[in-house]
């Protein structure tokens, strides 16, 4: 564990950038704060890695069956044409995909999304459906 890690400290940045939604066999999924991107999502390894490569195995298998276990429930619940997967982790050294669901009349279709447009917040209400609706999906 690295102690300035957003992930494995779980501090006020994180929480303000955010929500955690569940944990699932080895990562915690969280809604993302900035909702440009209606359902996007972090699955975030409950390890300290900061590379794909540095899992293995098991280890490997179980975090892309969890990526791959919150990708489906996200188009189940919010029918996007596409899910965009990002994991560039420059200045945020630790393992954890963004999943983007894209929508062909929605920002960027077609092309790459916008990391954190900052444009699209939710009331706390709006936050708290969300959650509830991906978290039954993933149980």
């Amino acid at each position: 564990m690295s102690n300035d890690c957003l992930y494995c400290n779980k501090n006020q940045i994180q929480k303000d950038l955010m929500i955690e939604i569940c944990d699932l066999k080895v990562s915690t999924v969280f809604l993302f704060r900035e909702q440009t991107y209606h359902g996007r999502c972090i699955v975030a390894y409950k390890g300290h890695a900061t590379e794909l490569y540095e899992l293995e195995g098991e280890a490997l298998l179980a975090y892309m069956e969890d990526v791959n276990k919150v990708a489906k429930g996200l188009k189940e619940l919010f029918n996007p044409v596409k899910i965009n997967y990002g994991a560039y982790s420059d200045k945020l050294p630790h393992l954890h995909f963004h999943l983007v669901p894209k929508y062909t009349d929605g920002p960027d279709f077609g092309g790459t999304f916008t990391m954190n447009p900052q444009k699209e917040y939710l009331s706390d209400e709006e936050y708290m459906e969300m959650v509830i609706s991906i978290k039954s999906k993933l149980k």
